[in-house]
């Protein structure tokens, strides 16, 4: 099945309260290392001022981990969108999230450098199979940068 890419951008209030959050979020995190403890959380109503209005909520470690972030996006004033690593792509979404064309995008299919399937005529990308593509990729584009600088060092260029 397909997923529906929503990005969600932030206006400059939702930056802004992001980024107040943002610190005590991460202090909170640095504390707390271990993803696989619970936190509970505690959601205020507006409305409702007094301890009627609070709710506790008890999520994974894990989820706070994202959370931050989400947060860290907003706070640049980047839109966020989750995807499930299980999700499958359409080749233009897959494109867009590497930021590449869809012609180049297929070469990368067919060259098996990221895997798909086909359903019908179509083609569906894994997102797992992206996020893989994009690490290894990520370190060879290091590597090669760190090469260059050594050879800079070598050459005295630097």
């Amino acid at each position: 099945m397909t997923v529906a890419l929503e990005t969600i951008l932030p206006s400059d209030d939702d930056a802004a309260q992001a980024a107040g959050a943002l610190p005590t979020l991460q202090s909170y995190l640095a504390r707390h290392p271990r993803t696989s403890e619970i936190v509970h959380l505690i959601v205020e109503d507006d409305d409702q001022p007094d301890r009627e209005g609070r709710q506790e909520i008890v999520v994974p470690g894990a989820a706070l981990k994202l959370l931050a972030r989400v947060l860290a996006h907003m706070a640049a004033g980047q839109g966020v969108a989750i995807v499930p690593s299980t999700a499958e792509l359409t080749t233009q979404q897959a494109a867009d999230l590497l930021n590449v064309s869809r012609p180049y995008l297929i070469r990368l299919l067919e060259d098996g450098q990221i895997q798909f399937r086909k359903v019908g005529t179509h083609r569906r990308v894994l997102m797992e199979s992206l996020v893989a593509y994009r690490r290894a990729d990520d370190l060879r584009r290091r590597k090669a940068a760190d090469e260059l600088a050594a050879m800079d060092q070598e050459l005295g260029l630097t």
